[in-house]
């Protein structure tokens, strides 16, 4: 591996009827016309959602230039079908169930999970990080552990759902760890008890197979990478260029820092979680390096920004990440740009007009 590791990033968005609102399962079309366009696009479990993969990148300015196109070609795909593509956690307005995609994998996945496959509609993003091997991988998301929760409140984008407040600003994350392999990963002592634990979990018929491990931070069973998958899929290029670059920046920051952090008592991460999940980027936070106290989102955000300052420094990004923070934090992430325009009368319209705008932000310029 070189000395600064490489990073990818996956996103994926929701489809929706440019006039109900409510997910349009069309994702095959918008996939062929975006092939046209020379670009693949990935179909999820839901038929209303497609998924973008950037290609390897070493600076945020490559990654930037990469998912900005992405989002143009699978915008322009989608209109060619008569739908919109939106970065959003979760549809605001929803059917009462969501179509499986017909594949044999997606059908087994809808018929084994029931009503938490069905009610799926779920948009994350996925930071790829380079790292030695696979033992690397499990060190690293031991290490991160205490950290998710301040990267899920940064991306927080699903605060409307079912055409109503739903009191979080990530309801996505909430949904999410409906899934048997899912949120937060376990601490593991080494590879070899990761590995049991996914044995157990596919020999047990609990999962069909190890790509069904989804906890938010995983080793990835093909490549030498570790994949960060906290994130709800956020509302702009910017913020997600934002939350790779501190992703990068913290694996390298653990690869450096070979003692585990992650050992922490089962209630207090899931409490951070929780309160990461209600309050978003606005609010609280727990420091769990400091007896649970709890301190504003934003200064634990801080405190992470101090912690992997010199990985920042190496990779050239220090001021940028800085300078995002700040932008983000005066102008607002998804779910509170999604609340703003909520509150304005209560009208979903207004969210997805402000997702629309978000999702194309910069694409143009």
């Amino acid at each position: 591996m070189s000395e600064l590791p490489t990073v990818g990033v996956e996103e994926e968005f929701l489809l929706i009827d440019p006039q109900s609102g409510e997910p349009d399962p069309r994702s095959a079309e918008v996939a062929a016309q975006a092939k046209r366009r020379g670009v693949e696009l990935q179909l999820e479990l839901s038929s209303c959602q497609v998924e973008t993969a950037s290609s390897v990148a070493s600076t945020s300015a490559e990654l930037r230039e990469d998912l900005l196109a992405l989002r143009r070609t699978a915008a322009q795909a989608a209109e060619a079908v008569g739908v919109r593509l939106l970065a959003l956690g979760l549809p605001p307005v929803t059917p009462h169930k969501f179509p499986v995609t017909d594949t044999p994998r997606y059908r087994q996945i809808g018929a084994l999970y029931g009503m938490v496959a069905h009610e799926q509609g779920i948009s994350g993003c996925h930071v790829h990080v380079q790292v030695p091997d696979r033992a690397a991988a499990v060190h690293v998301s031991n290490w991160l552990r205490p950290w998710l929760p301040s990267l899920l409140a940064l991306s927080a984008n699903s605060a409307i759902y079912r055409n109503a407040e739903t009191g979080y600003a990530s309801w996505r994350s909430v949904l999410w760890r409906r899934w048997p392999a899912a949120g937060a990963p376990p601490f593991f002592p080494s590879l070899d008890e990761y590995e049991r634990t996914v044995r157990m979990l596919v020999d047990t018929g609990v999962i069909l197979d190890p790509d069904m491990i989804y906890w938010d931070v995983r080793a990835s069973a093909t490549f030498p990478t570790v994949e960060v998958r906290v994130a709800d899929v956020p509302a702009t290029v910017a913020e997600t260029v934002l939350l790779a670059t501190l992703i990068r920046a913290a694996v390298m920051t653990a690869l450096q820092e070979r003692d585990d952090i992650g050992r922490l008592a089962p209630a207090a991460l899931r409490a951070a979680y929780w309160l990461a999940s209600h309050d978003g980027l606005s609010g609280r936070a727990l420091n769990l390096f400091d007896d649970c106290k709890a301190v504003p989102a934003r200064e634990q955000l801080s405190a992470l920004v101090r912690r992997v300052r010199p990985a920042l420094e190496a990779l050239g990004e220090f001021d940028f990440v800085v300078d995002e923070l700040e932008r983000i934090v005066t102008q607002g992430n998804g779910a509170m740009r999604q609340l703003r325009a909520w509150r304005q009368r209560e009208d979903v319209r207004d969210v997805l007009e402000e997702a629309a705008a978000a999702t194309l932000s910069g694409v143009d310029s």
